[in-house]
């Protein structure tokens, strides 16, 4: 068995689309940092998307597990032209409005698609499987990468993964069993 502990990275405070931009996470909440670490397993390797926000909480939450490099393809979803601007602030809102509503392979300008980042973040995580077999994972990352796992855990489409909620410092915890994936928790705040 192979469990993944999926772990949103720190809140930026942002109100844009920040999808690979390196703005900090804000770490002070040390309480809920603590029950972060306590929550999940001492024995996991960790690994995090090279992106700040996410790489300083994988170093709040290392302590004495195994860390790995960091990693880009565990990036948020590349926004392209859209990156940091505020949804309502687009120009062309029939397009973005599509991305949203129908993700899969519509891409913003300059950007990549749903798809395209699903594809991204499996390939990395089917990796790190391939090279540490039958370990556990806390994976450090994002909004949209913990997402692209869950669609894979569950099953569902693309549109169906987005009606799930995934706070800061929050866990989503899947666990492949018999080549079969399973959803043990969603957004879990320790």
């Amino acid at each position: 068995m192979t469990r993944l502990f999926l772990v949103r990275h720190g809140p930026t405070h942002a109100k844009s689309m920040v999808g690979w931009s390196d703005i900090p996470a804000d770490l002070s909440d040390t309480a809920q940092i603590a029950r972060l670490d306590a929550f999940i397993p001492k024995d996991a390797i960790v690994i995090s998307s090279d992106l700040i926000r996410a790489s300083a909480t994988a170093d709040a939450i290392t302590g004495e597990r195994t860390r790995l490099p960091h990693d880009p393809n565990l990036r948020e979803i590349n926004f392209g032209d859209w990156e940091l601007q505020q949804f309502d602030a687009i120009e062309d809102q029939d397009h973005i409005r599509q991305y949203w509503d129908y993700p899969g392979d519509i891409r913003p300008p300059n950007g990549e698609s749903w798809n395209e980042v699903s594809e991204r973040v499996t390939h990395a995580v089917d990796g790190l499987m391939r090279s540490y077999p039958g370990s556990d994972f806390i994976i450090v990352a994002h909004f949209g990468a913990i997402l692209t796992q869950v669609q894979h855990a569950l099953r569902i489409t693309a549109y169906e993964t987005f009606s799930h909620r995934i706070d800061n410092l929050s866990v989503t915890e899947l666990h492949l069993v018999d080549r079969k994936w399973h959803a043990e928790r969603i957004n879990h705040l320790p």
